[in-house]
């Protein structure tokens, strides 16, 4: 019997809930591209949800866009559907509603996230044929001790007429019985990691046939294992082999996690599964916990997206989204509360970067300081502390109270002497040569950081956003374009400079769109600059003045004299002229 679509009010509060999730939190294109189609279709205008509508009214393009040319609405509608799985599969399993874009168009689809529960099932084997998808990846190991769990209390399967509050509980005594189970479940298998005590339980020191107790002071281990055959599938494991060589953020294991793993290490452990996908030529890459089997991420790609030339692209946009710190697999580790002092350290760092305060740096920097006291030996650490140190001088926090240029230089060079072929390391020196005016220096660091890791997009912004600030716009602008709509879940800053860029090249259209995505994130002076010049650009006077005032109250100095503080970031000359013309225009500056 097929279920009536969920309520209207049951959709919209789902999707509030998902725009306010930790999951899109880090990405304004995805929270606004989900937020329109949802309602669109919601207001009866399921029709108008095509790709070029979609350009137009989300991405800003204008009338001329050609999506055989322009990917930036497919590209940035595969991201929603993978932010949209990762959600569901994990903070969003318990959703009463799920939402979903079905691949081959733009409108959404809702359904009734109802769970059967076991007395539902004439068998076990018709329990497990009938369990919802979301559940069955997201916790297989949970469920399938649900299935066959003797003492559950049979459940009578609900009338056809039931309501909606109805189907509720029952999904709710569901989850009860899920939580309970996984929670047994996982603290069996943390008992040797959690509780402050680092030490492994006797039974994993017995089986190891060793006294030795895991120090967890690593960062996460991947593995990678290939599951079909074909070329294709070949080119997609080699890709991934490639990129994640060349992520600092990982240890990259290089083959399956087999009975010869150390399995202290489990809690932190996942493994890139290349297996067949639905259609013949596709090949699914599916990154999963190795704990808990829990399926972080579920891609699939095509014979095309497979195809030579392409597929390393589709690799970095997957290994993006899912490696560095501020991908699944730091996410998944950081909310099960099993970590290592480096991957805790790191995870507040990313969180500086996406909220950028005295407050988060603060913490960020006192325990990476931590660390680095302890006599921690990584080439990371020192990156990552070098340029949050840079950002305490140029931000003027008050912690560390006496931070100089002099001092996150030398906290740089040490990053690159411990780790030479660190893309990390390069990056820093990079930035800190730029913020000291040296700027060949700069572009040769940032291109070297590229080069060390091409299948990471965040060193590819950084060396784009590099040579925009070098004067270098028409060469800058595309690669940190590309960047952004390849990752939905970027930083900020990546916007910022591709507002730059763009200004600088007369694409005010594009310039808008980017500065509107500065709005999630912390007040800064050249941020709320920005999103100024971007609504006067936009025509949006009403929003113009506001940010104006804002900017006069939060930053007078600023709005006082702006040039000041672009000559003293070292802001190319032309920049800083057109910049302090366009804010002179909004009422900002002194006219002199």
């Amino acid at each position: 019997m097929e279920h009536a679509p969920p309520a209207a009010p049951a959709v919209r509060e789902t999707l509030e809930r998902l725009l306010a999730s930790e999951t899109f939190g880090r990405s304004e294109r995805a929270r606004r591209l989900l937020r329109y189609l949802v309602e669109r279709e919601q207001a009866g205008e399921a029709d108008r949800l095509k790709g070029v509508s979609i350009a137009m009214d989300v991405f800003g393009k204008d009338g001329d866009f050609d999506a055989s040319t322009d990917a930036v609405v497919r590209v940035q509608a595969g991201r929603l559907r993978e932010l949209l799985e990762q959600y569901f599969a994990n903070e969003g399993i318990g959703e009463p509603v799920r939402i979903a874009i079905p691949r081959g168009g733009y409108v959404p689809s809702y359904e009734l996230n109802a769970i059967r529960l076991p007395g539902d099932a004439k068998s076990v084997s018709g329990t497990v044929a009938q369990r919802p998808a979301a559940l069955a990846e997201a916790a297989p190991v949970a469920t399938e001790h649900l299935d066959n769990h003797a003492a559950v209390e049979p459940v009578a399967p609900a009338a056809p007429a039931q309501s909606l509050t109805r189907q509720l509980r029952f999904f709710w005594a569901a989850m009860v019985l899920v939580i309970a189970m996984l929670g047994v479940l996982i603290l069996r298998q943390s008992n040797a990691f959690l509780g402050g005590g680092m030490a492994a339980t006797a039974e994993t020191a017995g089986a190891a046939g060793t006294a030795a107790q895991p120090t967890f002071d690593s960062l996460p281990l991947i593995y990678i294992a290939l599951k079909a055959d074909g070329a294709d599938a070949a080119r997609v494991a080699s890709a991934l082999r490639a990129g994640l060589a060349g992520f600092d953020t990982i240890d990259f294991i290089g083959r399956d996690a087999d009975s010869t793993r150390d399995k202290s290490a489990d809690p932190i452990s996942f493994v890139f599964y290349v297996v067949p996908g639905p259609a013949a030529g596709d090949v699914r890459v599916e990154l999963q916990s190795v704990a808990t089997g829990r399926v972080l991420l579920s891609r699939n790609l095509t014979s095309a997206e497979s195809a030579p030339g392409v597929v390393e692209s589709n690799a970095a946009s997957l290994l993006t989204s899912t490696v560095p710190a501020s991908g699944a697999i730091y996410s998944y580790i950081d909310q099960s509360d099993v970590r290592t002092s480096q991957i805790g350290c790191l995870v507040l760092d990313d969180r500086y970067y996406l909220d950028q305060s005295a407050k988060t740096h603060e913490a960020a920097y006192r325990c990476l300081e931590k660390l680095v006291g302890e006599g921690t030996k990584s080439s990371l650490l020192y990156a990552e502390l070098a340029s949050l140190h840079l950002e305490a001088v140029t931000s003027h926090y008050a912690y560390p109270p006496d931070a100089t240029l002099e001092k996150a230089m030398s906290l740089a060079h040490r990053a690159v002497q411990m780790g030479p072929m660190s893309p990390h390391a390069h990056r820093a020196f990079g930035y800190l040569n730029s913020r000291l005016g040296n700027t060949d220096e700069a572009i040769r660091w940032m291109r070297k950081a590229y080069e060390l890791n091409p299948y990471d997009l965040g060193m590819a912004a950084a060396y784009g956003y590099g040579l925009i600030f070098a004067g270098k716009y028409d060469e800058g602008t595309p690669i940190l374009g590309h960047a952004v709509e390849a990752f939905s879940g970027h930083p900020t800053w990546w916007d910022y400079g591709l507002f730059v860029g763009a200004f600088m090249q007369g694409d005010m259209k594009k310039a808008a769109v980017a500065s509107e995505s500065l709005r999630t994130t912390a007040s800064k002076s050249h941020y709320l600059a920005a999103r100024l010049i971007g609504a006067r650009i936009s025509g949006r006077a009403k929003l113009a003045s506001e940010l104006a005032n804002e900017l006069t109250v939060e930053f007078p100095k600023f709005a006082a004299d702006p040039r000041a503080t672009f000559v003293d970031r070292k802001y190319p000359a032309d920049l800083t002229d057109r910049l302090v013309q366009s804010l002179r225009e909004a009422g900002i500056g002194n006219p002199s």
